[in-house]
């Protein structure tokens, strides 16, 4: 008994001060988490245990209880931004990023599969809960530590706090007080974001929209538009050492393959809204010329009247048509861009093995695009603008797929040796190099699939071809830019020598000083050169 009184104050001691602590000190970044990060003394410490010992005891589990959950919240706040950092490249905000959690499930277990999702999930939530309650022991043990240890615990909390407070003022270095501004910052971050979506509010009410009436797209003459989104297709595929010896001559056979057929090319850098993920984002700000980087300005975009590029394609006579092989449940977004014909996994009828959380390959949504969606509409005498989404290149990255003759892509079992092969994620993803290597791997498969379709299917065609977004830190490194790599491609030479006026660059490979437009700039630019003069 004896033993017990001594051992659970010096128990609730150390739990409060560790639990405390990491809290307090853990960084919000991946790349600062290291010993030397929390070797500091925050201030907030020694008087969070002074204010468990102080408390008038009727105020003793209540007090412990708020605390404990202000922990928590400060835990889940640097976890959610060490997440939204490796993936995004930006900290957590709780008012737009709330939203993501479905998606963010859906990701999760198309990647390492539902059951292992859920008990990470649930491992998750139980390790809060459970640090919770360790938590409220420890502060019941701190509380009813006896006299005259509880005052000499006091004076001493009382003189770390002193001691700290003068050596924070002087600007001794690993002593300070990070909470008021940690969380006043939050704050900040909300309230930005709410009056951010003021701005967007506005913004949607002036109507900012392109040019429209006579002579719209009227230099396309009869010719199909084709727009095509790669995913994870980023600068970083063509500047970075690490991938440049692969995409940059893969382009240079993109773009002889495409001369040898007729095709001329420009290619210029966009920037994107989003990094990481969220593609829609980066569709959006496309199509809508507005600035939709969060999902809060997405989900008002989508119940707008702000035209989408779509639209006014309609308007001028072609019809619209969205091939999005990702798209596998309902789908009430489509209402907002005008889709005459969407193509979602269910309707490019693949009958082959899925590539992980890639439901088919980029050949086969092409190809059945061209059977499914376009030869019908070329068949009735209507032109087509054609928005698709590629993703062979999305994340896990395993396995990678491999171009076969497009007489034999039929049903898209012909994929599935290839589905069936190469390593789990769990494998890949335990090696940062693989997950590299695999990425640039899925772009350079992507990109030669792109050659062979244009060269064998773009005759009477303008195709524009552009990432989505950058991928992961884990991909770029922690600096890297925004922008996405944007090529114009067609038999229309003098097309092309406009937007090579306009700033591209001749062929498929963009330079370094080729000019960079927003990408809800770039609706505009494609409307004022696909249009008369």
């Amino acid at each position: 008994m004896r033993l017990g009184i001594i051992i659970r104050p010096l128990a609730g001691i150390l739990l409060v001060a560790a639990i405390a602590w990491l809290a307090f000190t853990l960084p919000g970044h991946p790349d600062a988490i290291g010993l030397d990060a929390f070797a500091r003394l925050p201030l907030e410490l020694p008087l969070l245990m002074l204010l468990l010992l102080v408390v008038p005891s009727i105020w003793r589990k209540i007090t412990a209880l708020t605390c404990g959950l202000l922990l928590l919240i400060i835990l889940f706040l640097k976890f959610a931004d060490i997440g939204t950092q490796a993936a995004f490249q930006r900290p957590f905000n709780p008012y737009l990023d709330i939203k993501m959690l479905v998606d963010g499930w859906n990701l999760m277990s198309g990647t390492v599969g539902p059951l292992a999702a859920f008990a990470a999930i649930a491992a998750g939530i139980l390790s809060l809960g459970l640090l919770l309650a360790l938590f409220l022991m420890a502060a019941r043990w701190l509380s009813n530590i006896p006299r005259p240890g509880r005052s000499w615990l006091v004076l001493t909390l009382v003189g770390i706090t002193l001691a700290g407070g003068t050596a924070a003022y002087l600007g001794v270095p690993r002593v300070e007080a990070r909470l008021p501004s940690y969380l006043s910052n939050r704050l900040a971050l909300v309230v930005r974001s709410v009056q951010d979506m003021h701005v967007f509010e506005t913004a949607l009410a002036a109507g900012e929209g392109p040019r429209t009436g006579a002579g719209l797209f009227t230099a396309l003459e009869d010719k199909d538009f084709i727009l095509i989104f790669v995913e994870s297709y980023g600068r970083s595929a063509i500047e970075d050492p690490r991938y440049a010896d692969i995409t940059r001559p893969r382009l240079e056979k993109v773009e002889a393959e495409i001369r040898a057929a007729g095709l001329a090319s420009a290619s210029a850098w966009a920037t994107s809204p989003t990094v990481g993920g969220l593609s829609w984002l980066a569709h959006g700000t496309l199509l809508s010329g507005l600035w939709t980087d969060s999902q809060a300005r997405y989900d008002r975009l989508m119940i707008s009247r702000q035209p989408s590029l779509n639209r006014l394609f309609s308007d001028a006579g072609w019809k619209p048509i969205a091939a999005m092989p990702a798209i596998t449940m309902a789908w009430p977004e489509a209402a907002y861009y005008g889709y005459r014909q969407v193509l979602a996994a269910a309707d490019l009828e693949y009958k082959g093995k899925p590539f992980n959380w890639v439901t088919m390959p980029d050949q086969y949504t092409l190809s059945a695009f061209e059977r499914l969606g376009r030869a019908p509409a070329r068949a009735a005498g209507e032109k087509v603008m054609a928005e698709i989404a590629l993703i062979s290149s999305h994340a896990p990255w395993t396995p990678v797929a491999t171009l076969v003759d497009w007489d034999d892509v039929g049903n898209g079992t012909i994929f599935n040796t290839q589905a069936e092969s190469g390593d789990p994620p769990s494998v890949v993803w335990s090696d940062p190099e693989r997950v590299r290597r695999q990425y640039i791997q899925t772009i350079d498969y992507s990109l030669e699939t792109l050659g062979s379709y244009m060269a064998r299917f773009g005759e009477e065609t303008v195709f524009v071809i552009l990432g989505d977004h950058q991928p992961a830190a884990i991909i770029t490194g922690p600096d890297a830019s925004r922008a996405v790599p944007i090529h114009v491609v067609s038999s229309d030479r003098e097309l092309i020598a406009r937007f090579e006026r306009e700033g591209f660059t001749s062929g498929m490979l963009p330079m370094e000083q080729t000019r960079e437009w927003p990408m809800n700039a770039m609706r505009q630019v494609l409307i004022d050169l696909f249009s008369a003069d």
